[in-house]
């Protein structure tokens, strides 16, 4: 009795044993399900290799270090955001999401976003910066403001603590004493530097205190030179409205700021070469200047001189000249003399003849009032014609307008209008008879095709449930279907619970 009660639960252990064995599906759904619960978004650096990027547009790669890989998927509506193209041998930085690929059970990361890792980032952070930013004209020639010959103040922009600065003022200082300086200290380096920068050269813009700006640091790494590649320097210096000259690094060292820049200086004590002019020789320029100076008035003056000289040996002698002058100025006399006299016996003569032609005053008059008689007579002849055309016109437009009287016409009108509205009235009237025929036939014709007059004679509808759709044979339902039976008063919701199939 023992032995078959342990069989038993022997037999029953098995089944349960087999009832608990797991799909590979199922294992590895529990797998993958308890991984994307078990780590959240995570940061993983490494190289990329074997790179795969087929049409479909997802990237396909195996991210690795010195001693460990894994695969990796980005899929196409991640990668459109980047900013680079991945290459195998790159080093990037991956925010990925863990977790296990069903179809063949390997454990991979589904990259959610890629950047590159380390100083190859800088360079192409700074190469897409630089063509976006000439894109937009900041690096264009004609917003470029030329530098003053003689600058009273300059502004420096740097660190105070840097040699940058030291090598500025003893240029400064060796080339052109006289000049003022004001420093702007500020951050070259660092996460704030971009910041205090851009506010440092907005500040010296408003106060208008500098004729010209120097913003710039010593040397360093690209790294250590970012903040000069900073948008927001830049846009701070192309608003300014100082001539600016950029002195960042060495000479080989570019920069963003370098290109928007008023100037670019190769070192900082390149910049305060270009700032400045060299005092000694303004001197020795302006002592030449001096001396040809005084070298072309000593030269003038003696063309003066020899001029003068040949002007008075050419000028007569006051005496002589009056003498001449009295001489002609009475021959002139006689002259305007014997003119006079011959005008004036022109002029006699000239009157003589006039009077002679002249006829008697009382005569001019007589003629006058027997020509205004003449127009007067004339006057009054054309007054009473065009008197008398006048009234015969006037008489001709009133008989035309006697039988142009509307009265008559509007009579006419009155009973013309009187007829069509009684004519109006009988076609409306039997427009709508016949539109009513029309509607009570196509009434009775569509009460005869009604379906609902077949119902009332005992037939149904028999529709689906849930499409709707018309049932009109057994075999388009199934057993255990809903439908609905429509009759001539309400419907009926039924159960398909056996059926009967017709051959056609």
């Amino acid at each position: 009795m023992t032995s078959l009660m342990t069989s038993d639960a022997q037999v029953k252990l098995a089944a349960r044993a087999v009832k608990e064995v797991y799909p590979v599906s199922r294992l590895v759904r529990e797998v993958r399900l308890l991984l994307d619960g078990s780590f959240p978004l995570l940061w993983v650096e490494g190289e990329i290799s074997n790179l795969a990027m087929p049409a479909s547009g997802h990237i396909y790669f195996t991210l690795k270090d010195s001693a460990a890989q894994v695969r990796c998927a980005m899929f196409r509506n991640r990668n459109q955001q980047l900013r680079f193209t991945p290459e195998n041998g790159m080093q990037v930085l991956l925010r990925v999401k863990v977790t296990l690929y069903e179809g063949r059970g390997e454990f991979q990361l589904v990259v959610e976003h890629m950047e590159e890792a380390g100083s190859g980032a800088l360079q192409r952070a700074y190469e897409a910066l630089k063509a976006r930013l000439g894109q937009e004209g900041l690096f264009d020639s004609a917003h470029k403001k030329e530098l003053p010959a003689f600058p009273q103040t300059v502004g420096i922009i740097s660190s105070p603590d840097g040699a940058a600065v030291h090598d500025i003022l003893h240029v400064l200082r060796r080339r052109f004493p006289a000049v003022n300086v004001i420093l702007y200290p500020v951050a070259v380096q660092g996460e704030t530097a971009p910041q205090q920068i851009a506010a440092a050269i907005q500040l010296a813009d408003q106060r208008q205190e500098c004729d010209v700006l120097i913003v710039g640091r010593g040397g360093g790494s690209l790294e250590d030179l970012w903040s000069f590649n900073d948008e927001v320097v830049a846009r701070a210096l192309f608003a300014s409205s100082l001539p600016t000259i950029s002195a960042v690094g060495h000479e080989i060292d570019f920069t963003i700021a370098d290109f928007v820049a008023d100037v670019r200086a190769p070192t900082p004590s390149a910049a305060a070469e270009l700032a400045v002019p060299e005092a000694q020789q303004l001197l020795t320029n302006l002592a030449t200047l001096l001396k040809g100076l005084q070298s072309q008035i000593r030269y003038k003056i003696s063309n003066e001189q020899r001029h003068i000289r040949y002007l008075s040996q050419r000028l007569p002698r006051p005496r002589q000249q009056l003498m001449l002058q009295q001489q002609q100025l009475k021959r002139l006399q006689n002259q305007l003399n014997h003119a006079g006299r011959r005008q004036m016996q022109n002029r006699q003569q000239q009157l003589d003849y006039l009077v002679a032609r002249l006829p008697h005053p009382q005569q001019r008059i007589s003629w006058q009032q027997a020509h205004l008689l003449k127009l007067t007579q004339r006057l009054e002849n054309v007054f009473a014609l065009r008197q008398q055309q006048y009234q015969q016109y006037g008489q001709s437009l009133l008989r035309r307008l006697q039988r142009l009287i509307p009265l008559k016409q509007l009579a006419r009108q009155q009973q013309r209008l009187a007829v069509c509205r009684n004519r109006l009235t009988r076609l409306t009237q039997q427009q709508i008879a016949d539109r009513q025929k029309h509607l009570t036939q196509l009434m009775r014709t569509l009460s005869v095709a009604s379906p609902l007059n077949t119902l009332q004679r005992g037939y149904s509808i028999t529709s689906d449930a849930q499409s709707g759709k018309v049932v009109y044979r057994a075999a388009d339902v199934a057993i255990g279907q809903m439908v609905t039976i429509r009759l001539s008063a309400g419907l009926l919701h039924c159960e398909v619970r056996s059926k009967e199939d017709q051959q056609d």
